[in-house]
C-alpha cells in the first residue's frame, strides 16, 4: 500500500546558510515511508536533491527567492579546466531547478497550494495568505521565506508554515541573535519540517523540531496538530 504521508520542508540555504541537514532528522527520514514530498524553495543543493528524490520519486518543487539555476554561472566544460585541458574529474552533477511560483496538488478532498512565498507582501501576513489562498482556490496553504514553523486555521482554511529544515537564519527574523524559540545560544532558528496525513477530508500534520537544552544536547520533538474541513459548518 503506498504511503499516504506527505513531507513538506524549505529554505534549506546549504551550503550558504548550513552544512546540511541535521543527522537526527535524516535518520527519521528513510525510502518507503513518504509518498510525495513539497519542497517550498531554497533547495540549493544537488546532494539534497539527491536525498530526497531516493526519500520519494513523487518530488514536487517551487522556486524560492534564492533558487538560481546552476547554468547561469560561467564554469568550465565537463572534463577541462579554465585553460581547455582535461582535468579528469566532474563537476557536481546539476538538478533541475523550479520555475513555477507555486502549485497545487489533492489528496483526499482536500486542495493543498504551495509557495515559497516571497510574492506574497508583507511577508507572511496572514491577511495576504488568506487572499493568496482564496486565489489557488485551496484548502490548505503551505508557504515558507520566515524560516520559523507556524500553523493555525483562518476562516475554514489552513495554514502552514515548515521553517526551515537545517535551522538557517532568514533576514526577515527580527530576533536574529536573541534566545527566543529555544535555540538557547542565539545562533539560528529552530530546524523543521512537517509530515502531512491525508484522510478524506481530515489532515493531520505531525511537526518535528530539532531543540537544543541548556547542556547542549539535541533531541527531536513531535507534535500533532489537526484540520477538517469545513468543520464549523458541520
Amino acid at each position: 500500500m503506498a504511503s499516504r504521508l506527505v513531507l513538506v520542508l524549505a529554505d534549506l540555504f546549504i551550503p550558504d546558510r548550513a552544512i546540511d541537514i541535521p543527522a537526527k532528522f535524516k535518520k527519521l527520514l528513510t525510502p518507503g515511508k513518504i509518498g510525495q514530498i513539497l519542497c517550498l524553495g531554497n533547495l540549493t543543493s544537488p546532494s539534497v536533491h539527491a536525498f530526497l528524490r531516493q526519500l520519494a520519486p513523487d518530488l514536487q518543487l517551487v522556486k524560492g527567492d534564492f533558487d538560481i539555476p546552476l547554468a547561469a554561472a560561467a564554469a568550465p566544460s565537463q572534463g577541462q579546466n579554465a585553460s581547455g585541458a582535461q582535468t579528469g574529474a566532474a563537476p557536481e552533477a546539476a538538478f533541475p531547478i523550479a520555475t513555477a511560483l507555486s502549485k497545487v496538488v489533492t489528496h483526499g478532498s482536500l486542495r493543498i497550494g504551495f509557495t515559497h512565498g516571497d510574492t506574497i507582501l508583507p511577508p507572511g501576513d496572514p491577511d495576504a495568505l488568506l487572499i493568496a489562498a482564496r486565489q489557488m482556490d485551496v484548502d490548505v496553504l503551505c508557504w515558507a521565506g520566515t524560516c520559523k514553523f507556524e500553523a493555525y486555521e483562518m476562516e475554514g482554511k489552513f495554514f502552514i508554515n515548515p521553517g526551515s529544515a537545517t535551522g538557517a537564519v532568514s533576514w526577515l527574523d527580527e530576533t536574529l541573535g536573541s534566545e527566543e524559540d529555544g535555540v538557547g545560544d542565539g545562533d539560528g532558528t529552530v530546524p523543521s519540517f512537517v509530515l502531512m496525513d491525508v484522510q478524506g477530508d481530515v489532515l493531520i500534520l505531525y511537526v518535528y523540531q530539532l531543540r537544543k537544552d541548556a547542556d547542549g544536547k539535541e533531541t527531536v520533538g513531535v507534535d500533532k496538530v489537526s484540520f477538517r474541513k469545513n468543520a464549523a459548518g458541520s
